[in-house]
């Protein structure tokens, strides 16, 4: 049967390791899309504006099917994949973590680095909240003023989670609901004569 949650983390969280001089800071953060992702490490720049490397991993989508890690001028795969290695260990998503790297003035070396970025991310995954979520979606529907009685009941019914309405002598409304749930609601709907249902997302 289809699994329709995941794990995620709550909050924003914080770590740090240091290794032969240099800190590592750890930053991790829930999030649910790329654009999001990007004022997040724009803004981490601007914070940590004379730090030598702002690298790091994020997963999106209760699949993980969208992901990047980024090594930010260190030696390639070992800050992104370290990184990267410990969100998987933990089976997370829709979650990003930077580390940000003061250099200390003593190289570390290949298998330095990349225990130094596990061991940075390991310590803001101790210090986050992970949380299970369902996966849900959201669907559109349109129908006539004379039935909003009939979709309401549905509504009710199902406790559904309502936005976006529009009650005019057509109406429209949006509602979520957990994804394993969502086909008997759509049927009932549907049962409904005029009424049009309309897949939105998947969140």
């Amino acid at each position: 049967m289809f699994d329709d949650t995941y794990l995620t983390i709550e909050d924003r969280a914080e770590g740090v390791y240091k290794e032969k001089g240099s800190k590592f800071i750890s930053l991790a953060f829930p999030v649910t899309t790329q654009e999001e992702i990007k004022e997040i490490i724009k803004d981490i720049k601007k914070e940590y504006f004379d730090a030598r490397h702002h690298c790091y991993a994020y997963i999106l989508g209760y699949n993980k099917s969208v992901f990047r890690l980024n090594d930010d001028g260190e030696p390639s795969s070992t800050a992104g994949k370290p990184i990267y290695g410990q969100l998987l260990s933990k089976n997370l998503t829709n979650i990003l973590v930077v580390v940000v790297r003061y250099f200390g003035g003593t190289k570390l070396g290949v298998s330095g680095l990349i225990q130094s970025y596990k061991q940075a991310t390991i310590d803001v995954l101790d210090n986050s909240k992970i949380i299970e979520k369902t996966v849900d979606e959201i669907y559109g529907v349109s129908f006539e003023y004379s039935l909003m009685n009939d979709v309401m009941k549905i509504m009710k019914e199902y406790d559904l989670h309502q936005q976006n309405h529009k009650f005019e002598n057509d109406c429209y409304l949006e509602f979520r609901i957990r994804k394993r749930d969502s086909q008997k609601v759509i049927d009932s709907l549907r049962f409904i004569d005029n009424v049009l249902v309309k897949f939105i997302n998947e969140i």
